[in-house]
C-alpha cells in the first residue's frame, strides 16, 4: 500500500499523483467543486478544521502556492503557521527530522512542504507521527500534485469532460515537477490525446509511458489542440540543458497570437506561474481572452481546501453547505 493511502484507500498524505486511482482523483475534483460554491458566498469560511493546526514548511520561494495553501486552511477554520525556514533552527545545524519532531510536539496536525530535493515530502511522511499528514507543495523535479489537480479542475470547469480533449504541454518538461504530475493526472482521468512540445534537450526519456505524442515543432504540436499548458522555463534547474538563449527559445517555443491560431478555435491557455513574459508567453496571450491563468490561481484555493478536508476533516458536502449558510446568516 502506498504511504499516502490508508488501508481503505483514503488519502492519508498527498505526495504525488502517480498511482492515485481515477475514482479518488475525481472525488478530489468533485470536492473542490463544492468548495467553489462556498467561496462564492459572502462568508467564505467553514468550520471543518476548527481546532486543527497546519504548518507551511517552504524551503523554496513561493507566492501562489504558499498563499493559496494558507488561504485554504484559514477558510477551513484551521490555525496556520508559516515557518520562516531561513531563520529556523535548521540554519543552525538542526536536522530536518529533528525540526519536524519538535513541531509535532507542539501538536500540529499537518505539514505542507515545499523542498528543493526530490523525495523530501515522502521522507517526511515516512517519519511523522501517526495522525500527522504531509502534503507535498513541490519537491525538486519530482512532483507538484496540487498544481496538477487544480489544472485538471480548471480544464474540467472550462472545457467539460477531459475524454474528448487534446491537451498540449509545452516547454521545459525535463525539469518540470508540474508536467510530471500533470501527465499522471491527465492520463488517469482519460484525456483524449496528450502532446509534449519541447526542444529535444528538454524532453525526458521514456515520455512514451504516458501515451503522449512528442513534437519538436511548435506549430505541428499545437494543431487542433483544445488546451495549451505552457511551462515556466526552469532557470534554476537547468544546468547543462543545451539551450541557445531565452530570446531564441521564445522564437521557437513562445506562445504568440499567431501560433495560437493553429490550435482549436476555443482553445484555452494555461500556465502554472510565475510567467516569464516574452520567454514562454507573449503578454498579449497571457492577458488575452483565451488565458485562464488567473482562474487557475482561484481554483488552487478550492483544490487545496478539498485535499485538506479529505485528509483531515471527514468531509461531507451537505455539512459544509449548511455550516457556511449558518455562518453567513449569523
Amino acid at each position: 500500500m502506498s504511504v499516502q493511502l490508508d488501508a481503505e484507500g483514503r488519502l492519508r498524505h498527498l505526495l504525488t499523483t502517480e498511482g492515485l486511482p481515477r475514482d479518488l482523483l475525481t472525488r478530489i475534483l468533485d470536492t473542490a467543486e463544492s468548495f467553489s460554491g462556498v467561496l462564492g458566498k459572502s462568508v467564505k469560511k467553514v468550520p471543518l478544521l476548527r481546532g486543527r493546526t497546519i504548518i507551511n514548511l517552504f524551503f523554496e520561494p513561493s507566492t501562489r502556492t504558499r498563499t493559496t495553501f494558507e488561504l485554504a486552511a484559514q477558510r477551513l477554520s484551521a490555525d496556520v503557521l508559516n515557518l520562516d525556514v531561513a531563520t529556523s533552527s535548521t540554519s543552525k545545524g538542526e536536522s530536518l527530522l529533528d525540526m519536524l519532531h519538535n513541531l509535532e510536539a507542539m501538536q500540529c496536525d499537518a505539514f505542507v512542504v515545499r523542498h528543493a530535493d526530490s523525495g523530501a515530502a515522502e521522507l517526511i511522511a515516512r517519519h511523522v507521527a501517526p495522525g500527522v499528514a504531509v502534503i507535498n507543495a513541490g519537491d525538486g523535479r519530482h512532483a507538484h500534485p496540487t498544481q496538477a489537480l487544480l489544472d485538471a479542475f480548471t480544464i474540467r470547469r472550462v472545457k467539460g469532460p477531459l475524454e474528448p480533449l487534446t491537451i498540449a504541454i509545452v516547454g521545459d518538461i525535463l525539469h518540470s515537477r508540474v508536467a510530471r504530475s500533470q501527465l499522471h493526472v491527465l492520463r488517469t482521468l482519460g484525456a483524449g490525446e496528450l502532446r509534449l512540445i519541447a526542444p529535444r534537450t528538454l524532453l525526458p526519456r521514456h515520455c512514451e509511458q504516458f501515451g503522449a505524442r512528442l513534437f519538436e515543432d511548435m506549430e505541428s504540436g499545437l494543431a487542433g489542440a483544445d488546451v495549451i499548458i505552457m511551462l515556466r522555463l526552469q532557470r534554476e534547474r537547468m544546468s547543462g540543458a543545451l539551450l541557445p538563449s531565452e530570446s531564441e527559445y521564445f522564437k521557437r517555443y513562445g506562445l504568440t497570437e499567431e501560433r495560437l491560431q493553429h490550435a482549436a478555435a476555443e482553445a484555452i491557455v494555461m500556465h502554472p506561474g510565475p510567467v516569464n513574459r516574452g520567454v514562454e508567453l507573449d503578454p498579449r496571450v497571457a492577458d488575452g481572452p483565451r488565458s485562464v491563468i488567473l482562474q487557475q490561481v482561484t481554483n488552487g484555493i478550492a483544490i487545496r481546501m478539498a485535499v485538506m478536508a479529505m485528509i483531515l476533516g471527514g468531509y461531507n458536502e451537505p455539512a459544509i453547505a449548511s455550516a457556511s449558510d449558518e455562518e453567513e446568516s449569523g
